[in-house]
């Protein structure tokens, strides 16, 4: 009897590597934010200017997402803003190292920049999904990916609470 093996089709295989790529951008992001408060406090911020850029990080990153969505639909650029968002998160969260002594107003601005480029890559990383999906379904692709970016989002801090202890 002839075993058989099933390949991964071109859309499985896009849509993990997407997860993978998502993992580890929420490895860095969360365990970023894990001493995000801590990091800006030993910088100079005050308590409230911990709050307050949080927050607005978060606001931004929220409410960039419409306009980097209809910025989306109107270029069909899904690749280009999903690589560009990724490159800006990335890059924005290692450069807080680089931050020096009493630099927190720097380092502020470093993490809403990293929350804006998560606001541009959702909305067309989402798009590109769907369309992947679309041959994979729907729940599974995103069920998939989703799972994939909760594990970096886990990791990150375990990542750096290890790295911190050992």
């Amino acid at each position: 009897m002839k075993k058989r093996t099933k390949n991964m089709t071109p859309a499985m295989s896009f849509i993990v590597l997407l997860g993978i790529v998502s993992m580890f951008s929420d490895m860095t992001h969360e365990g970023a934010t894990s001493i995000r408060g801590a990091y800006l406090y030993l910088l100079g911020a005050s308590a409230s200017t911990i709050g307050f850029v949080s927050g607005l990080g978060e606001l931004v990153g929220y409410s960039l997402r419409y306009v980097f969505g209809i910025i989306t639909d109107k270029t069909k650029k899904y690749r280009t803003m999903t690589i560009a968002g990724y490159v800006i998160d990335v890059l924005a969260v290692p450069a807080l190292a680089l931050v020096g002594e009493n630099g927190w107003v720097l380092a502020s601005i470093l993490l809403v920049v990293e929350r804006t480029g998560k606001a541009m890559k959702k909305p067309a990383k989402n798009t590109i999904m769907s369309f992947a999906a679309k041959s994979e379904g729907a729940g599974k692709s995103f069920a998939i990916q989703e799972a994939l970016d909760q594990l970096g989002a886990f990791l990150g801090p375990v990542f750096f609470v290890f790295y911190n202890v050992i």
